[in-house]
């Protein structure tokens, strides 16, 4: 029987608490972080304070030790729900998409020393995958790490790495062998190592406020001791660890897409063309109509994977059907509510001109759309 998912009322009351601080802490910051090009680096020390950080953390480590995604959602959606995409990724990439690499595959010795920090926010986290010449394919990573001793010696470079400024530890997919699948290995890199080096922080068309860099490493000497799990499991690993990530995204592009409609629905009420609210016209209510229902089937398909992943049911093929489905609808619904803003959508002074362009990416990252229908094409046996 497939399991449903609910909320008791420790969930309900921390929802209240990620509200009050995405509108206190977030929201009155967007422009300015937008202009700066990087979220300031106290929003993860603040939300640290307030235990929104690092919930699978044990106490051990200095964490809550809450293996209950549900938690991890809610702070997707609020944070999405109110606009503020770029916060919305870097929050997910630090609870959602690098932390697991740690809690599920890093010792005891070397968890002693990486996440505290990623509980109190004080470590903030990134993940060094793509390259110049690779995209989506994995098996294409070049970046190289040769043993010497008790290092590696890391040449290379990485390019669309998220949290790319503000970001202190990194986990690094390298290339120890020239296997395809069995030469891929997972370091994890501080900041700080001689030899790594960061480079312009990217001007995108959207999520202005997230900071997108390169990385560089020349002969940059990082510690077998900083190798997670055995030589040459990092194509496995990452593959592993896929399914949660294209959740996440799923979740905040439903919130992100739910937040804009509310928005355009406010508005068309209010906003009047040729004497009359522009809600009255028929276009505008088949529209919304349409937009309605397709958020309310979005709502159901990732609520019931929500309640999958917390039951430890989630397939990657569910969670690729779930990803392109959902930030397919995101990119939708933008683009249909910037159109009943007329030309006011156009302005970057309303939230919706925002929202069109940071929903952009969201079928390119995670896994590109055609990606996710391949693998869904697998699933299927064809």
């Amino acid at each position: 029987m497939t399991a449903r998912l609910t909320y008791d009322s420790e969930h309900l009351q921390f929802r209240y608490v990620v509200r009050d601080f995405v509108r206190d802490k977030i929201t009155p910051f967007n422009e300015d972080w937008e202009r700066a090009g990087c979220l300031d680096r106290s929003l993860f020390t603040e939300a640290g304070k307030l235990g929104l950080l690092g919930f699978p953390v044990p106490e051990k480590f200095g964490g809550p030790g809450v293996e209950d995604f549900r938690y991890h959602a809610i702070v997707i959606e609020e944070v999405n729900r109110a606009g503020n995409a770029a916060a919305g990724i870097a929050f997910s990439l630090q609870n959602d998409v690098v932390l697991p690499y740690l809690t599920d595959m890093a010792t005891d010795e070397q968890n002693a020393r990486w996440l505290p920090g990623t509980v109190t926010g004080e470590t903030v986290l990134g993940i060094a995958m793509t390259e110049p010449g690779t995209g989506s394919d994995l098996t294409g990573i070049r970046t190289s790490a040769v043993r010497d001793g008790d290092d590696y010696v890391v040449n290379g470079s990485k390019t669309f790495i998220s949290n790319g400024q503000n970001g202190n530890l990194f986990v690094v997919a390298v290339r120890t062998s020239d296997d395809k699948h069995k030469g891929l290995s997972l370091l994890v890199v501080n900041s700080d190592t001689v030899g790594f080096s960061r480079g312009r922080n990217l001007d995108k068309i959207g999520l202005h406020a997230q900071d997108t860099s390169e990385l560089t490493f020349t002969d940059m000497r990082v510690p077998v001791a900083n190798r997670l799990g055995e030589e040459g499991q990092g194509f496995y690993q990452l593959v592993h660890n896929l399914p949660q990530e294209r959740l996440s995204l799923s979740v905040g592009a439903v919130a992100a897409a739910e937040g804009v409609f509310a928005q355009t629905l406010e508005y068309v009420k209010a906003r009047k063309a040729f004497g009359k609210a522009v809600a009255s016209f028929q276009n505008t209510q088949f529209v919304l109509a349409e937009l309605a229902t397709e958020l309310d089937i979005a709502r159901t398909f990732v609520d019931d994977c929500i309640a999958e992943h917390v039951a430890g049911e989630l397939t990657a093929a569910r969670a690729a059907r779930l990803k392109w489905w959902t930030t397919e609808l995101q990119v939708r619904v933008a683009d249909r509510c910037l159109q009943l803003h007329g030309g006011y959508g156009y302005m970057r002074e309303y939230a919706v001109s925002r929202a069109f362009v940071d929903a952009r990416i969201q079928t390119i990252y995670g896994g590109t759309t055609e990606i996710m229908k391949t693998i869904v094409a697998k699933d299927l046996g064809i």
